[in-house]
């Protein structure tokens, strides 16, 4: 078996695979209330489990942060599919930089995290970049007679990324507020809703 990457892996045993999911559950919560910095030992007692299962599957802080994000990313990829099944183009590209922004602005330490000069964080601005960037591009072509056709998937998610990027809680209305507007003026030349 393979993962994303084509790295070869082992499948987990089933009690293994569910101390794996409660502790990626358990630290993307923990994450989201106090940020990426949360205490080891609340994430363990979070997911039910002992502080030398976390140690065992995710040796370093920044591989537990990886595995949360990964899943985080995985997750808001395939939100992209479900949002253009129940929404109209533009709705369903809206609705998806909304669960954009959540993952961005609620995961609080995550834009230092991304910023950060260690090796399996480094690898993951990359595949962050990879993973949401067709997404968001699928919806940009499917709301194509909508919104304006000289800016790429890639630009308006680094838009979005940068006026996410010094967000702190006390700014997260206003960061909202301001890709509102970005994603908004994609829509030059038609009627503003």
């Amino acid at each position: 078996m393979r993962d994303g990457a084509g790295v070869s892996v082992i499948p987990l045993r089933a009690d293994a695979q569910r101390n794996h999911d409660a502790l990626i559950s358990a630290a993307a919560i923990m994450f989201a209330a106090v940020g990426v910095d949360a205490p080891i030992k609340d994430i363990a007692d979070q997911a039910g489990v002992g502080v030398a299962t976390v140690y065992r599957r995710f040796p370093k802080r920044s591989d537990l942060i990886v595995a949360v994000l990964r899943y985080e990313v995985d997750s808001c990829a395939e939100a992209a599919k479900t949002l253009a099944t129940q929404y109209t183009p533009f709705e369903a590209l809206t609705r998806w930089i909304d669960r954009f922004l959540d993952l961005i602005i609620t995961k609080r330490g995550l834009a230092a995290a991304l910023q950060s000069d260690a090796p399996a964080l480094v690898a993951l601005r990359a595949d962050f970049e990879a993973r949401l960037v067709p997404s968001l591009k699928r919806l940009m072509d499917a709301a194509g007679g909508e919104i304006r056709a000289d800016i790429s998937a890639a630009e308006l998610w680094r838009a979005v990324a940068l006026l996410c990027a010094p967000a702190t809680p006390s700014d997260f209305e206003q960061t909202r507020r301001m890709v509102a507007l970005l994603v908004n003026g994609l829509r030059a030349g038609f009627p503003q809703e």
